[in-house]
């Protein structure tokens, strides 16, 4: 076959063409993104979701069908006993959570809600894999928990980020187990900071809130920015919002996570005080020039505050160089200090301000208990077998209480007075003998008159009255 010979001018302007033609390909397909590449979205999920774990919860419960106020009556219970008993027993509880892994040796970061009345816990792996969890520390008052569980393989960790500098605005994303949709991702972004939440179930303050859906089952589960870090761990709604959830700081949960790992519980300081908001009323007759403040009402016996010279009616508006904003605040920066951490307080005292140094202890067992005063009031306690604590956020989320003051219930002596009369741990105790009581001492002033004491109780958002023989 013959070939046609191309002179050396047409032949140069056809390798130029041909350059030409593989350039362009070679740019088109330079530009030519991969599918999602710009998407941080989607990074996030295909790198950390592999560390968010689903959580099963076999537990068991005292079904409480009857919420009577009369239920405790001697009378009553006399002859509908074993029917209230039938209605009261254990049954069992079937739960679902959220979790994600912050360390490769299994330890698992989640809700305190999600396990705290779990007898069996079994973790679900992106990939399928079960394993059986243990609790290994539990924390009511920030609504934490550290499970761990034991795995002979490499586990996909997520990094904690800082929940102080993430801004309102920024987009966020929350994966967990919502309505048993495992491993859901959803988008949205946070929507405001230190919101304050105080309903039936849930006292906290300083919570995140964001729209990104959160359903039951997201509970534990983390939130995470674009960054690809844990800014918070999401714990709660409101039923019938949408668009609005609450995330636990992950701050919060880094100030906390060695204690709940090497102690099974927080070791919180305690002041040993009982406070109050200041009111305009009380700046003006104590000649108080602060705007805010708290005012010292009980110093507890052999307490920090006692130790550091705290007195009654002192009002306290400085703490470490930080204006006292309410008792929220207040409360919140004291349980966010260790045991034998220092606090420099600014206090007014018959109109004069002087510095108190205080060193903090560790809050007693019982979250919150404190020891009954001395004197008539430890007696009459003593005598009808209850012992008390203050009302505090811890003990009114574990035991679902709606109202704030009261003396709660932790702990009742078997076959005493107030054993026999039905009154068990988580009840409030309002009043006794007419005489409000929020705390300890406030027994002290009870009025006594015969052999009996009548108790003003609150159980279940329900009020009734007993009356307890002293002995």
């Amino acid at each position: 076959m013959r070939v046609k010979n191309f002179s050396p001018r047409v032949l140069v302007l056809l390798l130029v063409a041909l350059g030409i033609l593989i350039s362009v390909s070679l740019a088109s397909a330079a530009q030519t993104p991969t599918r999602n590449s710009g998407n941080p979205v989607v990074r996030i999920v295909r790198d950390y979701s592999p560390a968010v774990v689903n959580i099963d919860i076999e537990g068991v419960s005292r079904r409480r069908s009857l919420n009577l106020p009369f239920q405790n009556d001697q009378f009553f219970r006399r002859f509908f006993g074993e029917e209230l008993e039938r209605f009261n027993r254990p049954a069992p509880t079937r739960g679902r959570g959220s979790g994600f892994i912050v360390s490769p040796y299994g330890h698992i970061l989640t809700n305190n809600h999600v396990v705290e009345n779990a007898t069996r816990i079994t973790v679900t792996m992106s990939d399928g894999r079960t394993y059986e969890a243990e609790v290994l520390g539990r924390d009511p008052t920030f609504d934490l928990a550290v499970i761990r569980i034991e795995s002979d393989t490499d586990l996909t960790v997520l990094p904690l980020g800082d929940s102080d500098v993430i801004e309102v605005g920024e987009t966020l994303v929350a994966i967990g187990n919502p309505y048993g949709f495992e491993h859901t991702v959803t988008v949205g972004v946070l929507s405001a900071k230190n919101r304050r939440v105080h309903g039936r179930n849930v006292n906290f303050d300083g919570f995140l809130q964001t729209d990104a859906a959160i359903n039951p089952g997201n509970s534990g589960g983390p939130l995470i920015d674009m960054y690809g870090k844990v800014i918070g761990i999401n714990t709660a709604i409101i039923p019938f919002a949408q668009g609005i959830g609450f995330a636990v700081p992950v701050n919060m949960a880094k100030q906390i996570l060695d204690d709940l790992i090497v102690y099974g519980r927080v070791r919180r300081g305690w002041l040993g005080i009982s406070v109050q908001n200041l009111t305009e009323e009380f700046a003006e007759v104590y000649g108080v020039e602060a705007e805010s403040g708290i005012i010292v009402g009980d110093v507890f016996r052999d307490s920090a505050a006692e130790r550091a010279g705290l007195k009654r009616g002192d009002v306290i508006i400085y703490v470490n160089d930080e204006q006292v904003e309410d008792v929220q605040w207040f409360v919140s920066r004291i349980r966010n200090h260790a045991p034998g951490d220092e606090l420099e307080l600014q206090v007014v005292r018959g109109g004069d301000v002087i510095n108190i140094l205080a060193i903090l202890d560790e809050i007693p067992e019982g979250q919150g208990r404190v020891a009954a005063p001395t004197g008539a009031g430890a007696d009459l306690l003593m005598s009808v077998g209850v012992e008390v604590s203050v009302s505090t956020p811890e003990l009114r989320r574990q035991h679902s209480i709606t109202s704030d003051g009261g003396l709660v219930v932790t702990g009742v002596t078997e076959g005493s007075p107030a054993h026999r009369g039905g009154l068990r741990e988580g009840d409030v105790i309002l009043e006794i003998n007419r005489t409000r009581v929020d705390n300890p001492s406030d027994a002290d002033n009870v009025e006594r008159r015969g052999a009996n004491v009548v108790f003003l109780v609150e159980r279940g958002g329900n009020t009734f009255f007993t009356s307890l023989p002293v002995e």
